[in-house]
């Protein structure tokens, strides 16, 4: 476990000019009593070819560390134009800010610094022997490379490990090295990668942004397709309803009409009983009328 957790680095000047000094502001947390001091070192890369241009740029001693959250500037001056082949001082580098404890690396971060003219003219026809009043770096702060090691502190438990954890250290360092110039050279073979990485970042994210658009309008229109097909099923629902409802009156014109019928079959046959009993009165009074004058004696 790292007894020193580095959480932030902030970029204080950039871009700015090539013979500005370097400034950082560094935080870090010292999570146990340190004994010793820390060290800190920024390195710039002259050369992607040899090392034998790397300049350190400055090395300070900060300490004592207190158990805590610690915050502290780091000024560092600019690299010496004259020990940089001239076709290697307007072009893309690295700079590696790294601590130790005890002469132990623990911690490196790296940085790619793009230095180019400030004018299109100098960019389009530059002179043969570069002008560094007139190069400008930008430090590519929103991407460093952070690489953490494992390191022997204050535990004397550990001191037996401390020859294998040294040589472990030294090799990663030489693969991170390694690395650094296969990068170096890539981005000299071609200064566009970073453009055309962004780029592909950029398109893969409208991409996404597209796939996410689609997959919402799918949605709606699913949403819209279930609410159309809710209110096709309340139409036919309120079809059939209105069907029925013209069913049953019908029905009931229909129980309205035989009713009438009846009513006028029943009127129809007591006016015929009627008639019929009138008649059988009259016959009946007439029958007795003759009886009467049949009956009469005569004096």
């Amino acid at each position: 476990m790292s007894v020193i957790s580095l959480l932030n680095i902030d970029v204080l000047n950039n871009p700015s000019k090539f013979t500005d000094p370097y400034e950082f502001e560094i935080t870090f947390e010292c999570l146990d009593h340190l004994a010793k001091d820390l060290e800190w070192k920024l390195t710039y890369v002259g050369s992607s070819k040899s090392l034998e241009h790397d300049q350190v740029l400055d090395s300070i001693l900060v300490g004592p560390i207190p158990v805590g959250i610690n915050k502290f500037k780091f000024v560092a001056d600019p690299p010496s134009a004259e020990l940089i082949p001239n076709n290697e001082l307007v072009s893309v580098t690295v700079i590696l800010l790294s601590c130790s404890y005890d002469n132990r690396e623990f911690v490196r971060v790296g940085y790619y610094v793009n230095n180019e003219y400030d004018n299109e003219e100098m960019k389009l026809e530059p002179p043969k022997k570069v002008d560094v009043q007139h190069v400008v770096r930008n430090i590519l702060a929103e991407k460093p490379r952070v690489t953490r090691f494992n390191i022997v502190w204050d535990n004397k438990d550990e001191d037996n490990d401390n020859e294998d954890q040294v040589a472990l250290d030294k090799e990663i360092n030489k693969r991170f090295e390694q690395e650094n110039k296969r990068d170096l050279k890539k981005r000299k073979l071609n200064p566009d990668e970073d453009e055309e990485e962004n780029d592909d970042e950029e398109e893969e994210e409208e991409e996404e942004e597209e796939e996410e658009e689609e997959e919402e309008e799918e949605e709606e229109e699913e949403e819209d397709d279930e609410e159309d097909e809710d209110i096709d099923e309340s139409e036919d629902i309120e079809d059939s309803e209105g069907e029925e409802d013209a069913f049953d009156e019908q029905k009931e014109l229909q129980a309205e009409e035989q009713g009438q019928a009846k009513q006028l079959q029943e009127q129809e046959r007591e006016e015929a009983d009627e008639e019929l009993a009138e008649q059988n009165i009259d016959a009946q009074d007439t029958h007795n009328g003759d009886d009467d004058l049949v009956a009469t004696p005569k004096d």
